[in-house]
């Protein structure tokens, strides 16, 4: 059997990894960590709803065989022309690579943006925001200055909103914990668009507004940043917001280490892939999730979502095997089960499957949406024991 290699456990990383390891075919797995994150829940670790240890899944939970792999290392580059993933530890050679490094954030350019704000990049990130709120109130009852008291969010995407939802539900458990009046609180969430939430229907958004105004939270849309220095945002027209936190989650590009590596690349540095999943640059390398510039029959690039990555990590698994069976590979039609929304603990807003849906059952939707790919991932043995992963059914 060819050598597989697999960077990144992601959501399409892990999927891909998951698929092997069911089929008890040999590979490597090559992370930064030996767990796995979900992180389109590090808002809610963020944002105080639990603990950033409950956000996180050992690798090994999932990969249970002799036959695979774990390497704990930094991937640093690779060289296609001699089949090797250069990492922090010494090289890794493959026959077949399935590359699934994630993210960066995207700055657009934005002056002092990178420098003086935080972001949702990882699992330590999320954690880290989340302490540097609750010390920034801490200082608000030592010195009494409200800019502590003040959290700007860059970006009404999913994320933002996301995040703002958990703000909103956590921030008055901690004013009370610490005697601060709930109404000194200035949560703003600022967004260049008109609008927020662009992913989900428009006969929605008011009942997202509507929901976060009720509960004190300020949604800012055509209001651009032009320059952020520290403790400060500068804006399109020269108004200024002074934040004790400014949190950025307006926008994500792919991990730099492609186009550096010699992939063709759009302008959020993700690599072109076949209808396979394969590199038009490198047909034994799989690219998969954020990372893949994979198109639909019209030519659209399929968004950087979860659901996305985890059916495109589990076909690139799939075709290295059909191809090492001499077998056709299998095109890439993935199945949209619809974008859901969390608007803090008990609420949400989105689609399923087609279904506008809001309130109560939208949350309800979104733990079921969480409960779907722990199954997908480890079956009965990760799903069984959801408690221990952030489930609240």
């Amino acid at each position: 059997m060819s050598k597989i290699v697999i960077v990144g456990a992601g959501y399409a990383g892990m999927m891909a990894a998951a698929h092997l390891d069911r089929e008890g075919i040999p590979f490597t797995i090559v992370n930064n960590h030996d767990y796995h994150y979900l992180t389109i829940l590090l808002h809610e670790a963020a944002g105080g709803r639990d603990d950033g240890e409950k956000y996180a899944i050992p690798i090994k939970e999932v990969l249970r065989k002799d036959t695979s792999e774990l390497v704990v290392a930094e991937v640093t580059g690779i060289d296609k022309a001699n089949r090797v993933v250069k990492t922090s530890t010494g090289d890794i050679s493959y026959d077949y690579l399935i590359y699934s490094l994630g993210w960066v954030s995207e700055y657009f350019g934005i002056k002092g943006l990178k420098e003086y704000s935080l972001s949702i990049t990882n699992l330590d990130s999320a954690i880290e925001i989340r302490k540097h709120i609750d010390n920034q109130f801490q200082l608000y009852t030592q010195d009494g200055d409200e800019r502590h008291l003040r959290i700007a969010l860059g970006g009404a995407g999913l994320t933002g909103i996301e995040l703002m939802g958990e703000l909103l539900d956590y921030l008055p458990k901690l004013c009370k914990s610490l005697n601060i009046p709930w109404e000194k609180v200035d949560l703003q969430c600022i967004e260049a668009m008109p609008t927020i939430l662009p992913m989900v229907a428009e006969h929605l958004r008011p009942f997202v507004v509507e929901t976060y105004t009720k509960k004190g939270g300020k949604l800012r849309t055509g209001t651009k940043i032009n320059e952020v220095t520290e403790g400060v945002i500068h804006l399109d027209g020269g108004e200024t917001v002074e934040a004790g936190t400014i949190i950025w989650t307006g926008g994500v590009r792919a991990n730099p280490l492609l186009s550096e590596s010699g992939f063709t690349v759009d302008r959020r540095g993700r690599a072109k892939v076949n209808e396979f999943m394969q590199s038009v640059d490198d047909e034994v390398i799989f690219i998969a999730g954020d990372s893949a510039w994979a198109e639909d029959a019209n030519g659209r690039p399929y968004p950087p979502t979860a659901q996305n990555a985890e059916q495109m990590g589990a076909l690139a698994a799939k075709n290295i095997l059909l191809r090492e069976r001499r077998r056709p590979m299998e095109p890439f039609h993935p199945r949209d089960w619809g974008t859901l929304c969390s608007l803090g603990a008990e609420v949400g807003v989105g689609s399923f499957m087609g279904v506008p849906i809001k309130g109560v059952m939208g949350a309800l939707a979104k733990e079921g949406s969480k409960a779907k790919y722990l199954w997908e991932l480890g079956g009965m043995r990760l799903a069984g024991n959801r408690s221990k992963y952030v489930m609240k059914l």
